[in-house]
């Protein structure tokens, strides 16, 4: 079955509309006719189930028959993401989605310039935040993560956000296995962490610098295992471990 998105704002009442960018993607890809079941999501975590009713030039009328919630996740985690060279950032928004992120938090390191005034890094933002939407079209996610417009580490650390568990990739000799902090927080019987942010850096990593400032607001470094992993693929480890071990649906 097809899925479209439609903001929150859009999907009140028994009959949704897809215009703009989604009435283009059904009518001239997809070739959608009346009768045909689509789903829709909002992000926010309601699925409609819903039937064509009718095709226009521009956009597509859908009937309601079903809506379905979907809670949030247990954990909300944030990644902390090193902007990488050229569109990796994509690919990791895109595996992000799927793998239950709930928000991407873009970084400007010191060892991959990318110089930014505001309206560029709204810009890019807004791009981000389209790849995050087509994520959940593909994978089925009921919730839309957050992107933010890209900040420096300074900036993001002087918002003094808290987490319930903070957690930075390293490649420095001490670092301990993921597996070791989740064990102690079983054994403490601690409850389990609602809130976890992770730091993955650039090509390179984080300069000594950038780390020791991440680590002195809070941060544990961990082994992402015994290779040096691309970036992507550093993220994708991250996430998968935090989701194995917080997400219990």
């Amino acid at each position: 079955m097809h899925r479209f998105y439609l903001p929150p704002k859009n999907c009140a009442g028994e009959t949704l509309r897809l215009d703009g960018r989604e009435a283009h993607h059904a009518l001239k890809a997809l070739r959608m006719k009346y009768g045909e079941l689509v789903a829709v999501l909002d992000g926010v975590g309601n699925e409609f189930l819903c039937t064509v009713e009718n095709c226009s030039r521009d956009a597509v009328t859908l009937s309601v028959s079903l809506k379905n919630f979907v809670p949030a996740p247990l954990c909300q985690i944030t990644l902390l993401q090193a902007l990488p060279k050229g569109k990796i950032i994509e690919s990791i928004i895109q595996k992000s989605v799927e793998l239950g992120v709930h928000r991407v938090a873009p970084i400007l390191s010191e060892r991959v310039v990318m110089q930014l005034d505001g309206e560029s890094g709204e810009h890019k933002r807004e791009k981000w935040r389209q790849t995050a939407v087509e994520a959940i079209k593909q994978c089925g996610a009921a919730w839309l993560p957050e992107i933010n417009a890209p900040v420096t580490i300074g900036q993001f650390l002087a918002r003094k956000e808290k987490f319930d568990l903070l957690l930075v990739g390293s490649l420095q000799q001490e670092r301990r296995h993921p597996r070791e902090i989740f064990r102690e927080i079983e054994m403490q019987k601690k409850a389990p962490p609602q809130s976890v942010g992770v730091w993955i850096g650039p090509e390179g990593d984080f300069t000594p610098e950038e780390l020791k400032l991440i680590q002195d607001s809070g941060a544990i470094p961990i082994s992402l295992g015994k290779l040096v992993l691309r970036v992507e693929t550093a993220a994708a480890y991250c996430l998968s471990v935090l989701n194995y071990e917080l997400q219990r649906d």
